[in-house]
């Protein structure tokens, strides 16, 4: 009897410690319900038609029409978040003045936290590009990787991150090419996700595209000392006429900085010797590529 008191006891004592902790976003979230509701309104309003006479409103009559929706994303762009902690991420991305923000940031030990109806427009993309699409932040989903861009992403992350990956393509059909990265969309400006992150694995699960592993080999390359290093070598040849910025534009990249645009694909293809031109298995590797996105 005295046990089932002193459980008793405890069960009162930690309902009341859980009702007394504090939600250290309650404010932040009634904050975005309200915009939310305003946000509503303005969709849900239904435009004054001018009266007869009326020059201040160009519309002459209005007719709802059902053949509408919303927006539905086709692009899954990946970044790092480059601050030390999830919750320094939060707090960035629920500042005002910081006018970023992302739909979902992944922290370290796989907690997925949502900050944004996937239907609703983030500002992660910036001034992006990908092929002709220069409106990023209306056409994709932005999701945040807990990483300062100079460590490896955790297992915990890239398995929470493939499973969030498996639902948003199959709730908005997004095809296999369009999962990318920042550096992909903005070559002059940023380099994220690093060259850690793991695009092969990605890839072989149908988010992003990858080349042809089954064309590479490794062989020992000789040095100016005469010894030998062992290096992958892609073995399909590369035509004469093969035009690499030609092919980076094909695969999505903005080549109006070319020398970007080359560190942008050798950070998420390449993934070593990131600041140096292309070199002749570079080239093989494009080519093996840029043929994928014809």
């Amino acid at each position: 009897m005295k046990t089932i008191h002193c459980l008793g006891l405890i069960l009162i004592l930690t309902s009341i410690t859980i009702a007394c902790t504090p939600n250290p976003y309650k404010s932040i979230n009634k904050q975005h319900k309200k915009q939310v509701k305003e946000t509503a309104q303005n969709i849900l309003e239904i435009p004054k038609a001018g009266e007869e006479g009326d020059t201040t409103n160009v519309t002459d009559l209005w007719v709802g029409t059902t053949n509408f929706s919303i927006r539905r994303p086709n692009f899954v762009i990946i970044h790092h978040t480059a601050q030390d902690s999830l919750e320094q991420t939060i707090r960035t991305f629920t500042l005002p003045r910081a006018q970023v923000s992302s739909h979902y940031v992944v922290s370290k030990d796989g907690t997925i936290v949502q900050m944004l109806n996937d239907y609703l427009r983030s500002w992660h993309a910036g001034r992006g590009k990908w092929g002709h699409d220069t409106d990023l932040n209306s056409s994709s989903i932005g999701i945040e990787l807990d990483n300062n861009g100079s460590e490896p992403f955790t297992p915990a992350q890239i398995e929470s991150l493939l499973s969030l990956l498996k639902r948003l393509k199959n709730d908005y059909h997004i095809p296999t090419a369009n999962f990318i990265g920042h550096a992909d969309i903005a070559p002059a400006r940023k380099v994220d996700p690093s060259a850690y992150f793991p695009w092969k694995r990605l890839a072989e699960q149908g988010y992003g595209l990858w080349y042809d592993d089954h064309m590479v080999t490794e062989m020992g390359i000789p040095n100016e000392n005469g010894e030998y290093k062992i290096e992958k070598i892609m073995l399909e040849p590369v035509p004469s006429h093969f035009n690499p910025k030609e092919a980076l534009r094909i695969i999505g990249y903005d080549v109006s900085d070319y020398k970007a645009a080359i560190r942008a694909f050798k950070i998420h293809f390449i993934q070593k010797d990131l600041e140096t031109a292309l070199d002749d298995n570079d080239l093989r590797i494009l080519h093996n590529l840029y043929k994928k996105y014809l």
